[in-house]
């Protein structure tokens, strides 16, 4: 296989220097690219020229719509390359690369929308004065330089929801993609220059988290950052920014419960099994990982489960039939390993799976856990559900929200009553009744509480975050 040789971008130069770090097939174990590590002279060169362009450079909402516009054709035009792209280096399937980038084509539409939206309010301003005869507005403003930091498990619609609302909202960037998983997010940089953009709108280092990325971090010329990651580094971000904005989408533990109420089972069951086990390979800070199922119900619900759960496809996931592929790395594979491992010893017990070849984890239930075993209060990021009784429903919310994180959660009733009651009481940034904790749909705002994050997503909301509201009063 060809390979491909990835430097930084800096005012629409393409800069080869620094040290290289090589890029797999997750698959395969083939290399097939490299990235070169900016160092702190080339990421300063980039946040200059991220700056430069802000003041010296604007363009008209119209187009900024326009350019994304043409980026989300050019997009659909090439899904099919770049759905193989995604497969190639990250190792998720074909069918979950193929819907990746049928959300970035809607998410790069719907900030181009609402680039030409943006608008403050009209300010009352009763006085008991009659004298002070003035009014009051407020108006919107790009922040500046947002400096867009991007995962490996979504390589491409993660970096679409940083990098189109803050093109929308008027700013210039700095991006670094995933070291692990870049390919694909610089094949949007070619699609962007093409729709339009001019050079400098957005500026790309490439290298390793812990030193391009705090490299960038340290440069107190990024007026924002927007990260996507673990807890570990976004807690990092926000001691290292200070009062500086941030976006921080974390990690999850999510809790899912089916109530004895919920209407087919079966259905409920296999989609629990594909969104938590199927889907991004388990890999998603939403994936289905904590399944509180009611007593009276258990049982077949648990024969549904497992039938559905043996029935995924292991294997090459650029065959389309594949429905589960190898995690990002076999390290993170043995990691999951141990932690399943550590369970079972304390305990738990393998409903199915529970078995690693390489840097691929077998889709696995398990069943008698704990809440103080890591599967349960920690991001498992891997292909495992743990499957928990119950008979109340407040012991059951209360289990819920017994996390460090609350990003989202799914519960199946039909009970309007305990739907509210959910609405009201779980504490996470999203609650999704009659579906899984996994659906995100890219019109809604997404973000958690606690240490699931800060501030949201979701191009209408993520405009809001990256502009700063500014007040005028006018004395008449």
């Amino acid at each position: 296989m060809n390979q491909s040789r990835f430097g930084h971008i800096v005012n629409g130069e393409r800069m080869y220097t620094g040290e290289e770090i090589p890029v797999y097939n997750k698959y395969n174990g083939e290399q097939i690219a490299s990235i070169c590590c900016a160092d702190e002279e080339v990421v300063k060169q980039a946040v200059d020229q991220a700056v430069k362009t802000f003041k010296k450079e604007k363009l008209t909402a119209y187009q900024r719509s326009d350019i994304l516009v043409k980026a989300a054709s050019l997009i659909n035009e090439r899904k099919d390359e770049l759905a193989l792209s995604i497969v190639r280096e990250v190792g998720k399937t074909l069918k979950d690369a193929n819907t990746e980038i049928e959300r970035a084509v809607e998410t790069f539409s719907i900030s181009a929308e609402e680039a030409k939206r943006i608008s403050g309010e009209g300010v009352p301003l009763p006085s008991k004065h009659p004298g002070e005869n003035r009014m009051a507005f407020t108006v919107r403003v790009p922040v500046g330089v947002i400096g867009a930091i991007t995962p490996f498990n979504m390589p491409f619609t993660l970096a679409a929801h940083k990098v189109a609302p803050a093109i929308a909202a008027g700013n210039t960037i700095v991006l670094k993609p995933a070291e692990i998983a870049p390919i694909t997010a610089m094949k949007m940089i070619d699609i962007l220059e093409e729709a339009g953009l001019p050079p400098g709108f957005i500026n790309v280092i490439n290298g390793l988290g812990q030193k391009t990325g705090q490299y960038l971090l340290e440069d107190d010329r990024v007026n924002m950052f927007t990260f996507t990651g673990s807890v570990h580094v976004g807690q990092h971000i926000k001691r290292v920014t200070g009062i500086r904005k941030v976006t921080l989408e974390l990690g999850n533990n999510s809790p899912n419960i089916v109530h004895k109420d919920a209407v087919n089972l079966e259905q409920v069951a296999q989609l629990c099994a594909q969104r938590g086990l199927s889907t991004l390979n388990g890999q998603a800070c939403i994936s289905v990982q904590r399944l509180y199922v009611h007593q009276d119900i258990m049982e077949e619900f648990k024969k549904y489960l497992i039938q559905a759960t043996e029935q995924f496809v292991v294997g090459d996931p650029e065959n389309i039939e594949t429905d589960i592929g190898p995690l990002i790395s076999e390290v993170q594979a043995q990691r999951v390993e141990a932690w399943v491992n550590e369970a079972v010893k304390n305990g738990a017990r393998v409903l199915c799976g529970g078995e690693r070849n390489g840097a691929f984890y077998s889709p696995t239930i398990l069943t008698d856990v704990t809440a103080t075993m890591k599967v349960m209060c920690e991001e498992v990021f891997g292909p495992v559900i743990n499957l928990i009784p119950y008979d109340d429903i407040d012991w059951v919310f209360n289990e819920a929200n017994n996390s460090d994180y609350g990003l989202q959660v799914g519960l199946f009733t039909s009970n309007l009553q305990i739907a509210m009651k959910a609405a009201q009481e779980l504490e996470f940034g999203g609650v999704i009744i009659n579906d899984v904790s996994t659906y995100r749909s890219d019109w809604t705002p997404y973000g958690g509480v606690k240490n699931s994050g800060l501030g949201k997503e979701g191009p209408i909301y993520a405009i809001q975050e990256m502009t700063d509201e500014k007040t005028v009063v006018i004395n008449l």
